[in-house]
């Protein structure tokens, strides 16, 4: 079936032929028939990661099933199954994901691609981290690779954004928990500087780390924010199942309904509404971790033209970085609904995982304004002068030639690429733009 796809951003559509494999097997004989093709899991990769011009698009959704969680927290699932259906099995057992992203709606796979981050990695790292194995169809076979078992293949599968091989199940390490709440400590800032210096002095003392920014503020208050930490609760309570979307979107939110005047008064509210100074308030695991999931196709807010997400991270030493960036927008008067900083820690050791050590922002953009495209490379030579990156994941609009100066071991993927698809079949619209299909 040939459909047209789009990544959550609704940017670069693409038309494609659409499959939908059961076993391994149905993604071998694809790679036998000499099709190009890209995995996709749930499509929420905002760019054109998981989509294939005139290619093969291998939706995973088949590929599913939870298996039994070890008494050490150990589980084997199907790329194809949700962080939601993973964790309304798991948490009535008392098991939560060790790193979980903004959505529960991402499939194991779409997290492995991405190698995805969560509200924790200065302290944990990525999903990666936490993945004992995963079994990985490539052109010239099928595999089982670890960090230990073929590590090179390992760790260059995740972030890679597909371009490694589908990934058909995976073996993961869950995290025992005994409250289905954390405890959140919230507190409000008007300074950029101060907020920085306060989350970096924390990485210690809490597990989850996430301050929302206004980018729409000007002068002195530029960079006023809301920071939230939490900790898991010791104390046993009982388990709660995660609530679902309760709200839809219907239809698209109408062509100009977010600009400077409507975000600027709601980034004022938001603030406002904010508690100064709170401690240890209990709040659910999925109010916390993933607050958008309450109100389903949210991305259509966005009106038809669809919009951006532009995530990037810098080393801590270029700290000055975010608030470049941030003056910057403010100063084109470039309207951004959500503004997220987090803080990393160590990087994964795979070639085209995001995250490194220090800072990361992530911004949502709605498509309109002509001077968006100039402002965001402008803004993509700042982020690569102070030796940082963005992520591919949220990606649809980056050059090949910024690619390489953020990720300097291309040409190490490229090489893992070529020895196990030699004959370049592992291709997605991502690819083609940034050069990654291999030569």
């Amino acid at each position: 079936m040939t459909a047209r796809l789009t990544g959550w951003g609704r940017t670069a559509p693409s038309y494609g032929d659409v499959v939908t494999p059961r076993h391994e097997h149905d993604v071998e004989e694809l790679f036998a028939a000499g099709q190009q093709l890209v995995a996709r899991g749930l499509g929420r990769s905002y760019g054109d990661a998981a989509q294939v011009a005139g290619g093969t698009v291998v939706e995973t959704h088949e590929l599913g099933g939870v298996g039994a969680i070890n008494e050490a927290g150990v589980v084997r699932v199907g790329a194809g199954v949700s962080l939601d259906e993973l964790l309304h099995t798991s948490l009535p057992q008392g098991w939560f994901l060790p790193v979980t992203p903004g959505t529960r709606q991402v499939s194991v796979g779409g997290a492995l691609g991405a190698d995805v981050h969560g509200k924790n990695h200065h302290v944990d790292g990525s999903f990666g981290r936490f993945v004992h194995s995963l079994r990985l169809v490539t052109p010239v076979g099928t595999t089982e690779v670890s960090p230990t078992l073929n590590p090179e293949l390992f760790w260059a599968t995740l972030g890679a954004m597909g371009l490694t091989g589908v990934v058909v199940a995976a073996t993961l390490q869950l995290r025992r928990v005994t409250s289905p709440h954390v405890l959140v400590d919230t507190d409000r800032f008007h300074d950029l500087g101060e907020l920085m210096d306060v989350m970096e002095a924390g990485d210690d003392d809490y597990q989850y780390s996430v301050a929302w920014v206004d980018c729409m503020a000007r002068g002195k208050r530029l960079g006023r924010s809301i920071l939230t930490r939490a900790n898991h609760v010791r104390a046993v309570e009982p388990m709660e199942e995660l609530r679902r979307a309760r709200v839809r979107v219907p239809v698209d939110a109408p062509r100009g309904l977010l600009n400077s005047l409507s975000l600027s008064a709601f980034n004022e509210l938001w603030f406002r509404r904010a508690p100064r100074h709170e401690r240890e308030r209990p709040v659910s695991l999925g109010a916390f971790f993933h607050p958008l999931d309450g109100v389903g196709d949210w991305n259509r807010l966005y009106g038809p033209r669809g919009f951006l997400q532009y995530q990037f991270c810098v080393p801590d030493d270029a700290r000055d970085t975010v608030r470049e960036v941030i003056d910057r927008l403010s100063d084109a008067r470039l309207a951004s609904f959500l503004a997220v900083l987090k803080r990393f820690g160590d990087a994964s050791p795979g070639p085209l995982s995001f995250p490194l050590k220090g800072w990361t922002l992530a911004l949502d953009l709605p498509l309109g304004p002509a001077h968006l495209s100039r402002t965001l490379d402008e803004i993509d030579a700042v982020v690569a002068d102070a030796g940082g990156r963005v992520y591919l994941a949220k990606d649809a609009r980056l050059a090949p030639s910024a690619l390489r100066r953020m990720y300097p071991r291309v040409d190490e993927f490229l090489a893992l690429k070529l020895s196990v698809d030699p004959k370049h079949q592992l291709v997605s619209d991502l690819a083609r733009r940034l050069d990654l299909v291999g030569t």
